[in-house]
């Protein structure tokens, strides 16, 4: 049974519920790619789709305007999967559970996927028309963007012949994106060297916390449950002895954790009581501190029988705990032309250990190359030190702002025509995949990221805004119109 087939624009929302009700999680792309080319086999659409699940459609211009300039129009079709503890859910064969309250479209417990998939209902919805007038569209839906811009990495962009191009990636109606920042995935592997111990087993859990997306909200002050575990846990070892069996905290190197937990042995002789009175007084620290940003924020420990573990010793567990204190996270400088924009960042999104190795996973961000890897170095240094090995993942470029935007003038014309509004141009520090299409294609591509509001990505709070995503319907019809009949 349809949740939004009472929404407007209906053609719109009935492409976003049927790609909701696919899994299409990162690495899980090969339903979401095969329901693409259904669809253009099914509108008698050209199309492309290469080998790692890439497609491309083609669209002729309308009746009359089959000459103008042609102009890409891009999405990615894949989401992160972040859930509630609580919540019961097989992404990588379950459709999302969407429901509608007010003006707000949300997923009972998961996040919404509206990055991207309102991106691609739009472009589906676009490609389905056959009254809009629009120039000949090339409309590429990319995989895997969420874990590196994988898909459109490896794109082959030969066949594409446009010289401008709308990337529906954005999250904010009435800010036209026009730069963003470059990423590099970096991994660290911190060695584990384990021995028999017997003691008292504790887990140790930071919870509660807001998480967000590590480019739209890390200027937003959120904590990292990550860093906070490592924080209490130095706190910790300043008093008792303890031995780390495990940490684990966080699922994508693009979101800012929400938990983190350690699992250790404790000396018998010691005194949980007075450890779990610690444990509060911590709690009441993070609270006063984090009372804006992470109001729910809590720590919870819990202790079981005597066990014998493969654990580290005191002296190992003291190393490794302060390696994680000193890890940098969160903004390293912020840009100095535009307030408020982050300029250097990294986020600690994963923790997760095996039998001998803690993995650590980061996203550096800069929108200067030269700080992106400074910060890498930076990480390589701290590495040397601990013993610990480092390695570049994967990495894009960042989108340098063009000066003399033809398309950016048009659609700020049609914006202030069409609402009576300043349509504001900005640049972001997330990364979006214009920044690879601009390597590709060249200085010739006019580019621009739009999109309408969708708040918390990358969290269960995800919320898509019915009446924005009207809104940014029309205008993006407009402007199609517009770039239309201009080259005409």
């Amino acid at each position: 049974m349809s949740v939004l087939s009472h929404l407007e624009p209906k053609e719109v929302f009935h492409y976003f519920e049927e790609i909701a009700s696919i899994p299409h999680g990162s690495g899980n792309m090969e339903k979401i790619s095969h329901y693409i080319v259904d669809f253009a086999k099914e509108k008698g659409l050209k199309y492309i789709r290469d080998e790692i699940g890439n497609v491309i459609i083609f669209k002729n211009g309308s009746t009359g305007y089959e000459n103008a300039p042609s102009v890409i129009v891009q999405s990615h079709l894949d989401m992160v999967c972040e859930k509630e503890s609580d919540t019961d859910i097989d992404f990588e064969n379950e459709g999302l559970r969407l429901f509608v309250k007010g003006d707000k479209i949300r997923a009972e417990g998961t996040t919404l996927g509206g990055d991207d998939g309102i991106g691609v209902a739009y472009a589906l919805a676009l490609l389905a028309d056959k009254d809009a007038i629009h120039p000949p569209i090339e409309a590429i839906f990319t995989v895997d963007e969420e874990i590196g811009m994988l898909g459109a990495k490896f794109l082959d962009a030969s066949p594409l012949k446009s010289s401008m191009m709308i990337n529906i990636d954005s999250e904010s109606e009435g800010i036209l994106t026009c730069a963003c920042a470059g990423g590099l995935t970096t991994v660290i592997d911190y060695p584990l060297k384990r021995e028999k111990v017997k003691g008292k087993l504790c887990k140790l859990s930071v919870c509660g916390l807001t998480g967000g997306h590590s480019g739209q909200e890390i200027n937003k002050g959120r904590a990292n449950a990550n860093f906070l575990l490592g924080r209490t846990l130095y706190k910790l070892t300043e008093e008792f002895k303890i031995y780390i069996l495990s940490m684990n905290g966080g699922l994508k190197d693009n979101a800012i954790p929400r938990s983190s937990e350690a699992l250790f042995l404790l000396e018998e002789n010691e005194n949980f009581k007075k450890l779990h009175e610690r444990i509060l007084a911590i709690e009441q620290t993070y609270q006063n501190e984090c009372a804006i940003t992470d109001s729910g924020i809590y720590l919870t420990l819990s202790l079981t029988d005597e066990k014998e573990e493969a654990a580290l010793s005191v002296e190992e567990s003291k190393k490794l705990i302060s390696f994680l204190y000193n890890l940098p996270t969160g903004i390293q400088k912020t840009d100095l032309f535009i307030s408020g924009l982050p300029q250097t960042s990294l986020n600690l999104g994963i923790m997760k250990t095996t039998d001998d190795t803690l993995i650590f996973s980061f996203l550096i961000r800069s929108s200067v190359e030269s700080e992106k890897q400074e910060l890498y170095t930076r990480l390589s240094s701290l590495c040397y030190c601990f013993g610990a090995k480092i390695k570049r993942c994967e990495e894009y470029p960042a989108w340098p702002y063009k000066k003399d935007s033809f398309l950016r003038k048009l659609m700020v014309n049609v914006y202030k025509d069409m609402f009576d509004k300043t349509l504001i141009e900005d640049n972001v520090h997330a990364g979006l995949e214009c920044g690879l299409f601009f390597d590709k294609i060249g200085n010739i591509l006019d580019c621009v990221s739009i999109g309408p509001d969708i708040d918390d990505i990358h969290t269960p709070n995800e919320t898509l805004h019915i009446k924005s995503t009207e809104r940014t319907w029309n205008f993006l019809k407009k402007v199609l119109e517009e770039l239309a009949k201009t080259a005409k």
